[in-house]
């Protein structure tokens, strides 16, 4: 059965939706934007800033979940300048292994909640108890 978290370090959300949901085999987490996080202000209008702020906070998430950015599957980026696009990428890439990144759509979207200019969200595969191949 799936559970339903908010964290608790975020404020709770303005939708009606949660954080993360959490089933056996996945980890969901909504779309995450600098004004989502408390103290993001301070970072809007840096694309470069913004990415790190969010990354960091969803590789908390994860890591409250029992998984890392190692287990991540699909991210779904939303920015609002494709010309930006290499600055984010910049910073994204950080987070990964090199060669080892999750399936990604980025699209441009004009308008953000409450100014940001770049939103991630993603899907992490659980770790499981065995070493991963199927019987």
């Amino acid at each position: 059965m799936p559970q339903y978290r908010n964290d608790p370090t975020l404020p709770e959300p303005l939708f009606p939706g949660s954080h993360m949901v959490i089933d056996d085999d996945y980890v969901f987490l909504s779309g995450l934007t600098a004004e989502d996080i408390q103290g993001g202000e301070t970072v809007l209008g840096d694309i470069r800033e913004e990415t790190r702020l969010v990354m960091r906070r969803i590789q908390s998430m994860l890591e409250s979940a029992g998984c890392s950015l190692a287990d991540a599957v699909r991210v779904d980026v939303h920015i609002t300048d494709l010309d930006e696009i290499r600055m984010m990428d910049a910073v994204y890439a950080e987070f990964f292994e090199d060669r080892r990144y999750p399936a990604r759509t980025c699209t441009q979207s004009p308008r953000l909640f409450g100014g940001a200019h770049v939103e991630i969200t993603l899907m992490a595969r659980r770790p499981g108890e065995s070493d991963g191949t199927s019987s």
